[in-house]
């Protein structure tokens, strides 16, 4: 047996004593030692998730020690080793991910969906995932509890890759929570020379300055778009990210954006309010570049692992709160009210051994 956080219906979830899984016989059985709360984790524990049939366990931001290993496993991986893992398992078969474009994958799945999570004290990985998934060796170094959260970051370097964050850049990122945060790290990472975050919740601003933006706006006070030109002597930035889901962002990053400027529309708008009147004329007349991102690829993971083991993306401030699981549901409201950047459940902690 086991202790899990379980959700029995959408708002209905409590740390409870379940039966432990077994080893599949060509994968792996992991100790949970770290599992990081997630902006998704709140959408399904409070209005559920097409692909999560209840009751489930999620979480998807996983550290944790291997304490066993299925009759049929050939890997690399053995008792003791503390793996970071990730939720996407690919399928390896459709177009996208015959040509490495994995976070298109046509018939992607994910470990806290199609199997469950890493709200427990155990959780089983399946073949699947070891082959097809991310799952990496945590680098020496690097704490299990800030390694849990590199999944988030895989994201923010995806988008700044298509984007081509470099040297001299400018750029604007529109909302100051743990992916606001990210981003900022990511692209002073990459070269960016200034780097703006702007929000309209000042306490959220204060505790993204530990980041070093180069300007925290609040929206609510100034005009955003002005203050940008302000700051930039009249030209906008060069890159946009409107790391939020507020449809307005998207409308403004249009006008704060330099002429041949590139624009990524990073948060994911609520479907019943997806349809945004944009100046189309912005992106014709000022030549902008506007993408769409989601996902990431095995690469982003690695790379997300090896920026927070060099401490480009500092997890000790990332990772405000840690709390044992059974003060779940202290943890997830501190971060439905905003007061946390990144709450992580420390569940059974290990630094390298079983």
């Amino acid at each position: 047996m086991m202790k899990a956080a379980v959700l029995a219906a959408p708002g209905n979830f409590a740390v409870q004593t379940i039966e432990k899984p077994t080893c599949p016989e060509e994968g792996i059985l992991l100790r949970v030692a770290y599992c990081g709360l997630c902006g998704s984790d709140l959408r399904t524990l409070f209005s559920g998730h097409k692909n999560v049939p209840l009751p489930a366990v999620i979480g998807h931001e996983v550290a944790g020690a291997v304490v066993e290993t299925g009759k049929g496993y050939r890997g690399e991986y053995k008792a003791g080793d503390m793996l970071a893992v990730a939720p996407n398992v690919y399928c390896g078969k459709c177009g996208f991910c015959r040509m490495g474009r994995y976070e298109f994958c046509e018939s992607i799945r994910e470990l806290a969906q199609q199997w469950p999570g890493g709200f427990a004290e155990y959780m089983a990985i399946p073949a699947e995932a070891l082959a097809l998934g991310t799952i990496q060796r945590i680098p020496e170094g690097l704490p299990p509890e800030y390694a849990c959260v590199a999944e988030p970051p895989s994201s923010c370097i995806n988008a700044q890759e298509k984007l081509g964050v470099g040297l001299g850049d400018t750029v604007l990122i529109i909302g100051s929570g743990p992916i606001g945060s990210i981003h900022i790290c990511v692209a002073k990472a990459r070269g960016a020379k200034r780097v703006f975050v702007a929000d309209v919740n000042q306490s959220r601003l204060d505790m993204v300055k530990v980041f070093g933006p180069d300007a925290a706006i609040n929206a609510a006070e100034v005009d955003l778009v002005a203050e940008v030109k302000r700051l930039t002597g009249g030209a906008g930035t060069d890159v946009v990210i409107t790391a939020n889901p507020v449809a307005d962002t998207q409308v403004q990053a249009l006008s704060a954006a330099r002429k041949g400027g590139r624009i990524a529309f990073f948060g994911g708008l609520p479907h019943d309010r997806s349809v945004v009147p944009l100046d189309t004329n912005l992106i014709h007349y000022k030549g902008l570049t506007v993408i769409g991102t989601t996902g990431f690829a095995p690469r982003h993971h690695i790379q997300s692992l090896d920026l927070m083991q060099a401490g480009r993306i500092p997890g000790e401030k990332l990772v405000t709160h840690i709390l044992p699981l059974d003060s779940f549901a202290e943890g997830v409201q501190l971060a439905r009210e905003g007061k946390a950047m990144k709450v992580v459940f420390e569940i059974q902690p290990t630094k390298s051994s079983v």
